[in-house]
């Protein structure tokens, strides 16, 4: 991502003596204004198209499982996509009218050193989503291969380690090979890689609904199996904590977003690109996943419910050369049409999975880690940490049930991220009224200089009534269902609101004590 010819522009407008600054570097520097050229579509095609992922397929089905019908799911993926769309937005305007990326965004309301804090909590969640999306690429090109080539499947001969076999472990590693080729290109080849990976990636996946709708000579029964829900009540139950969860699936991107807007041309771009981009294709996507699992329903008949709703599996029924159960024949006869629908369907996966890590889960925390020692850490190197710590958090861990990927996974790292959105959103929108001192985000010994504790304080805060529910729903703490188990399924809005007003009602007490802090 280094640009030596963007570095000397920002140092030429920042001031020479900058180059010397530990907290500043090539990486982190503010993007010129006549650099600025992400345009309305680019927003719209960097959310289109990391939308377009396999955890979003696999969304609404986690939420039918639990009892809801397809409407129910739909509306609630829609809802909890309106509101993070909020803190997205808000987050988004400082990179475009400043041209700073998160890290940094972030010294003015943490403090040049109190940045690290947030920064590093953000970059390790992004490490557990890099390892999930690597993890879901590389069994798809298993699957794939054991297509084309049977005898891969019995490679290692039933050796694992920490439940990972040979043969996963393989694919998973070349998948993450790839990534990490990507990475070391720079920015702006994630930029051209998400404008056509996004239509390539819609255009897969409907022609997959058309077959599968097609085969089953309409869309199944799952679009008219009733709520299992008998109550308002039951529902609701239900519906908070997965709406929790869905506002969680993006709470990591309603704090990096300014690493993205930092390029674009204006407020109205970012705005727009971002509003058609991300609620419309959260549903339009998950609305095919229901649509293409309700069909295969119908196709796959003995096939068990829960792997329907993986993409990868339903390509493998029909690329392979032994017939599903219930069939008196493979679903696609001809060996050389299965092959090409296993290319075919290996490069649609393998697009939409690198390209939503290399955006989502790969540009912040590379900046995350660069930001604890600029001078060091190129973005680069931080891409390089993230891809060996996504590998030691063990993905294939974190998918191993819905109850774990939605409950556990989502629901508790949006407790921890909840509470630095609304430290940031408070501190740029109405205590500093959108006002930054950019020169002085970047000096030591400056206005932002050190550490704020009110904003680690507020931190804390946010987060410590969502500690004994995520607990209790990991499994560490045992006993009867209390207050703190109905107040954890509110997660991202207890943390958000508890650091919100905490952080202003501390930023006004130092006002009148004289004491303005960062």
């Amino acid at each position: 991502m280094h640009d030596p010819n963007l570095e000397r522009e920002a140092l030429a407008e920042l001031g020479e003596d900058l180059a010397h600054s530990p907290l500043f570097n090539g990486d982190l520097a503010p993007v010129p204004q006549g650099r600025r050229d992400w345009t309305t579509w680019n927003f719209a095609a960097l959310w289109i198209s990391m939308a377009h992922c396999i955890p979003t397929y696999m969304l609404a089905g986690g939420l039918i499982a639990s009892g809801m019908n397809w409407w129910q799911a739909l509306l609630t993926i829609g809802l909890g996509n309106v509101i993070v769309l909020v803190p997205i937005l808000l987050n988004a305007h400082p990179g475009t009218k400043y041209g700073i990326p998160f890290p940094v965004l972030a010294r003015a309301s943490f403090g040049t050193t109190g940045a690290n804090v947030p920064a590093v909590l953000r970059a390790i969640v992004a490490c557990g989503w890099f390892g999930i999306q690597t993890w879901i690429g590389g069994e798809a090109c298993r699957i794939f291969l054991e297509a084309l080539w049977p005898g891969y499947a019995a490679i290692g001969g039933g050796w694992a380690l920490l439940g990972l076999t040979l043969p996963s472990a393989i694919t998973f590693l070349f998948f993450w090979s790839i990534n990490i080729f990507i990475i070391f290109k720079g920015m702006n080849a994630v930029r051209v890689f998400e404008n056509w990976a996004a239509p390539i990636v819609l255009v897969m996946a409907v022609a997959l609904l058309g077959w599968a709708v097609s085969e089953a000579g309409g869309l199944g029964p799952m679009m008219t199996q009733p709520s299992k829900f008998e109550s308002f009540g039951d529902f609701w139950k239900v519906f908070v904590p997965s709406l929790t969860a869905m506002i969680g699936f993006w709470a990591t991107l309603s704090l990096n977003i300014p690493d993205f807007t930092r390029f674009g041309k204006g407020q109205k771009e970012q705005m727009l690109g971002q509003t058609l981009g991300l609620p419309t294709t959260m549903i339009f996507f998950s609305m095919l996943g229901v649509m293409i699992t309700s069909a295969s329903q119908a196709i796959l008949t003995q096939a068990p419910l829960e792997e329907l709703w993986k993409p990868e599996f339903i390509l493998q029924q029909l690329t392979s050369p032994i017939p599903p159960a219930g069939h008196a024949q493979p679903l696609i006869l001809s060996a050389a049409t299965r092959a090409i629908v296993a290319i075919t369907a290996l490069l649609g996966i393998g697009i939409a999975t690198i390209s939503v890590n290399i955006a989502a889960n790969v540009v912040s925390p590379a900046n995350d880690f660069a930001n604890l020692a600029p001078k060091h850490i190129s973005f680069k190197t931080g891409g390089l940490i993230t891809g060996i710590l996504g590998i030691a958090m063990l993905p294939w861990k974190l998918l191993a049930s819905a109850g774990a990927y939605i409950f556990t996974w989502l629901i508790g790292y949006s407790a921890l991220l909840g509470p630095i959105a609304g430290i940031m959103v408070a501190d740029y929108w109405l205590h500093r009224k959108q006002g930054l001192d950019v020169r002085e985000l970047y000096r030591v010994d400056g206005r932002y200089k050190g550490t704020n504790w009110v904003a680690i304080r507020a931190l804390v805060l946010g987060v410590m009534p969502n500690v004994p529910g995520f607990l209790k729903a990991a499994g560490l703490r045992e006993g009867p269902p209390d207050f703190f188990d109905e107040l954890y399924v509110y997660a991202w809005f207890v943390g958000f609101g508890v650091a919100f007003v905490d952080y202003m009602a501390g930023t006004e007490w130092e006002r009148r004590m004289g004491k303005p802090g960062v």
